[in-house]
C-alpha cells in the first residue's frame, strides 16, 4: 500500500521550480501525495498541483526563455518592482476558477498580515488569491490588499510551514527546504543559452532597482562603499526587449571583468554583492528564510527533510525551470534513496 505523504513546500524564489521536480520523483516512487502546505513559490506550486494542472504549468515554465520572462515583467514601484498580473493571469488561466475547499487535497497557502504582524493560513476560499498572497514577496511583487489587511509573502514568518500538516494523519511528513546551506555538492544542470539574451535579462532585473539607490565600489579613494541616490532617467521596459538579441560590445583590452570606466576616465568595480536596494533586500530576505526555516525545522522535525541549496541560482531567475525541476528531481531522488535504505 502506496505510503500517504504529507508534503510541505518551502519558500525561495525561482528556486520553487525544484518542487515540481520533488513532486515528480515522489509520484514516480508510488508515494501518495495527501495534504499539502507551501509558502510563497511553494504554494503556487503546491495549489497548482492540487488542482490537477501541474503537467501544463511545468510545460509552460519549461517553454520560457530569457525573452518570455521579460515580456511577464509588468514593472511597478509602487510598494513592489512588479504588479505581478501577467504571471498570475497566465496561472490563473492554467489553473481556472477554483476554490481551495474544492481541490482534489487538502490545501493551506501561508500569507503574512502586515497589518495585524500574524501568519495567514488560506484554508478555503479562492485559491488564485491565496497563492498571489503568499508569494508577493517583498520588494519584487506588490502586496495583496483583502479589506483592511495588507497580505504579502509567508516567509517573512514562515518560510517552510510545516505545521499545518501535523495533525494530517499521514505516514510521513516531507519538508523541501529551499533555503539549504549545507548542500555545496549539487550544482546546478547546465543548459546552454544565448549569451546576449541573458546579459540582457540582468540588465533588466537591475533596472527594476532604478528608482531606488545603487552600491558601488570606487577604487582609489581607500575602497569607500559609495551610495548612489540620485534619481535615475526613468526608461520604458520595451526598449530592453526590442534590443534583447543585440550582443553586449565587446570589453576593451585590457579591461578586467567587473569594472568599468567613468566618464571622467576613472575605474569603477562593481561590489561583488547586491548591486542595486532591490537585490539587496532580496538578499537580506533570503538571510532571514534561512535562519527562520531552521527554527521550524528544529521545532518540527518532517520524517524526510529534502534540502534545495541556496546558491544553487539567484532569487529570480525564473527562466532557469528546466534546470531547477532536475535538480530538484535529483535531490529528491538521493534523499528519498537514502531513507528507503534505512528503513
Amino acid at each position: 500500500m502506496a505510503k500517504r505523504v504529507a508534503l510541505v513546500l518551502g519558500s525561495g524564489g525561482a528556486r520553487g521550480y525544484a518542487h515540481i521536480g520533488v513532486i515528480e520523483e515522489l509520484e514516480a516512487r508510488g508515494y501518495d501525495i495527501a495534504c499539502i502546505a507551501g509558502c510563497s513559490m511553494g504554494a503556487v506550486i503546491g495549489g497548482i498541483y492540487a488542482a490537477g494542472k501541474l503537467k501544463e504549468y511545468r510545460d509552460w515554465t519549461q517553454s520560457l526563455d530569457y525573452l518570455d520572462v521579460l515580456r511577464l515583467l509588468d514593472v511597478s514601484f509602487r510598494l513592489g518592482a512588479i504588479r505581478g498580473e501577467k504571471v498570475f493571469g497566465k496561472i490563473r488561466e492554467i489553473v481556472g476558477e477554483i476554490n481551495i475547499e474544492d481541490l482534489s487535497i487538502p490545501f493551506t497557502a501561508v500569507a503574512t498580515d502586515l497589518t495585524n504582524q500574524q501568519e495567514i493560513w488560506f484554508q478555503e476560499g479562492c485559491l488564485h488569491q491565496a497563492m498571489r498572497a503568499s508569494a508577493a514577496t517583498p520588494s519584487l511583487f506588490t502586496p495583496v490588499i483583502q479589506g483592511k489587511r495588507m497580505l504579502v509573502d509567508g516567509g517573512l514568518i514562515n518560510p517552510l510551514p510545516i505545521v499545518p500538516v501535523v495533525s494530517s494523519h499521514c505516514d510521513l511528513i516531507i519538508a523541501v527546504n529551499l533555503n539549504s546551506t549545507n548542500q555545496q555538492h549539487y550544482q546546478l544542470p547546465v543548459i546552454e543559452r544565448p549569451p546576449a539574451l541573458k546579459n540582457r535579462f540582468d540588465l533588466v532585473m537591475n533596472s527594476l532597482g532604478s528608482r531606488l539607490p545603487s552600491f558601488r565600489r570606487k577604487q582609489g579613494e581607500d575602497d569607500e562603499l559609495l551610495l548612489q541616490d540620485e534619481e535615475p532617467a526613468q526608461e520604458p521596459l520595451n526598449p530592453w526587449l526590442q534590443q534583447a538579441a543585440t550582443p553586449k560590445p565587446a570589453r576593451p583590452e585590457g579591461q578586467s571583468a567587473g569594472a568599468t570606466k567613468s566618464a571622467s576616465g576613472s575605474r569603477v568595480a562593481d561590489l561583488s554583492g547586491p548591486a542595486s536596494l532591490l537585490e539587496l533586500i532580496n538578499q537580506s530576505f533570503e538571510v532571514m528564510q534561512t535562519s527562520l526555516a531552521q527554527y521550524k525545522i528544529a521545532g518540527y522535525p518532517p520524517d524526510i527533510l529534502i534540502n534545495v541549496p541556496r546558491r544553487a541560482c539567484r532569487f529570480f531567475e525564473f527562466y532557469k525551470a528546466p534546470e531547477l525541476i532536475m535538480l530538484g528531481r535529483q535531490i529528491a531522488r538521493d534523499t528519498l534513496d537514502r531513507y528507503e535504505k534505512e528503513n
